[in-house]
């Protein structure tokens, strides 16, 4: 990625607010792009967009995905170049009881900020971030790639599915490749897995869940011991969404569709053993056990083929699982000992671009 691409480039992100968002403005607003952001409010007390103090230096809207006018003014207004839309309504366990409004935010969200799109001028790049779980999961050993079918079990899963159609329609639609010199417009989409990271204090996600219960010495409550995810720091997929904004800014057609981006097979890890390494690093004997009562259905396994983007974008992982663990609990730490965050999460970003 070339940094100095960034500089002064005016950049709109939707759900900049939320775990992923809020890093995402912290490193676009290092490398000296004009951000602006459309969200509700942060969706945690506390949150990292707050203690950052990242919303004193970008352009920080309340807005919601579901409000096409409002939405479609602020675009207008905003004038950007390239908008990253990551806005949606991500628990699995909550779209369980509230599988409208999951719908809503998350497919007619799509909609609306695309109608946007359509609406604004200048619009070069956008990129929808969706989700490793938009996969028809045939629970397989090996990874799904771009290609394979959509579906998804759960009302969230399937919200990110219908995401991913809607983006595909549009794309032929109304930003086809074969028409790019008459509207200008790449369009992309992104699937990344389970992230973790300083700073998510999100309910039923596990690294925070473990982070909560060590802070208030408690044994960590786990639904699913054996489930395996694609684990990877929060930087390793931003940096492959930044990476892939720039391929799309300056050859749009070759770089549209969707992309895939995880961590490599070694680090898609079951559950037991992330709790027992945080456990490890944090320093403490404190144990864990099964949650008790009905729990609704997640996938036990689920891995992404990322070969795309490593021959494609040159995008490959940075940061192994031990190393990302470690960053999640040194930032835990500094939270908890009064350190300056928004530094906190720049020298991250900043070792990241070093490895």
């Amino acid at each position: 990625m070339d940094r100095d691409f960034w500089k002064g480039r005016k950049v709109f992100i939707t759900g900049n607010t939320g775990f992923k968002g809020t890093w995402l403005c912290i490193w676009l607003n290092a490398l000296g792009a004009d951000v602006t952001g459309y969200a509700l409010d942060p969706p945690t007390e506390p949150n990292l967009f707050d203690l950052s103090g990242i919303g004193r230096r970008i352009t920080s809207l309340r807005g919601d995905v579901r409000d096409l006018e409002y939405l479609s003014r602020s675009v207008r207004d905003a004038s950007p170049e390239i908008v990253f839309h990551m806005a949606a309504q991500p628990l699995v366990r909550d779209s369980y009881l509230d599988p409208v409004t999951t719908y809503a935010t998350n497919v007619i969200g799509t909609v609306n900020l695309l109608e946007a799109v359509r609406k604004a001028s200048g619009i070069r790049v956008v990129l929808n971030v969706t989700t490793d779980k938009c996969y028809e999961n045939r629970e397989w050993i090996w990874g799904y790639r771009e290609n394979e079918p959509m579906g998804g079990y759960d009302p969230y899963s399937n919200s990110k599915a219908c995401s991913e159609l809607v983006t595909s329609a549009y794309r032929s639609s109304f930003f086809n490749p074969d028409g790019y010199c008459s509207h200008g417009v790449a369009l992309a989409s992104a699937r990344a897995g389970n992230v973790i990271g300083g700073g998510d204090w999100a309910r039923d996600r596990l690294v925070p869940d473990i982070i909560r219960a060590l802070e208030a010495n408690e044994k960590v409550q786990i639904r699913n011991p054996h489930a395996i995810r694609p684990w990877q720091h929060v930087l390793e997929p931003l940096f492959g969404y930044l990476l892939l904004a720039q391929r799309l800014w300056e050859d749009g057609p070759s770089y549209v569709g969707g992309w895939n981006f995880g961590p490599y097979d070694e680090d898609a890890r079951s559950v037991e053993w992330i709790v027992k390494e945080i456990c490890g690093k944090w320093g403490t004997s404190a144990g864990y056990e099964v949650a008790a009562g009905e729990h609704p259905h997640e996938a036990r396994f689920l891995k992404l083929d990322c070969t795309k983007a490593r021959v494609e974008l040159g995008w490959r992982p940075r940061w192994n699982l031990e190393k990302s663990l470690e960053r999640v609990v040194s930032w835990a730490m500094a939270h908890k000992s009064g350190e300056d965050l928004y530094r906190v999460c720049l020298d991250q970003i900043e070792e990241y671009h070093a490895s």
